[in-house]
């Protein structure tokens, strides 16, 4: 089960057609997959979470989920494109289970 709806991550990137619904929880998936594996939990862990999800791990779903609708492909081609920072990673760092 997911812990962002479809229509949170809709309202969250302002989309109010149906047309990319399936692509939309696709990614919604793949980030709180992602996310899940790089704090070593699954983001709906009752152990972990005994309060229910906490709402940063949302938002980083809402950003990552977000950032993979809008940049589909792992390159630009003709574009000048510059870095940008990527708040998902402050918003896991504290839920982050660390292993040496």
């Amino acid at each position: 089960m997911s812990i962002i709806s479809l229509e949170d991550i809709k309202a969250h990137l302002a989309i109010d057609t149906a047309e990319d619904d399936a692509l939309l929880i696709a990614k919604v998936a793949t980030a709180e997959a992602w996310l899940a594996k790089f704090i070593g939990s699954p983001l709906d862990d009752v152990t972990a979470f005994p309060d229910g999800t906490p709402a940063p791990l949302e938002e980083a779903v809402r950003q990552l989920a977000g950032h993979l609708y809008e940049n589909r492909e792992a390159s630009l081609v003709g574009v000048s494109a510059d870095l940008l920072p990527l708040g998902v990673f402050d918003l896991v760092a504290p839920y982050r289970a660390w292993v040496f």
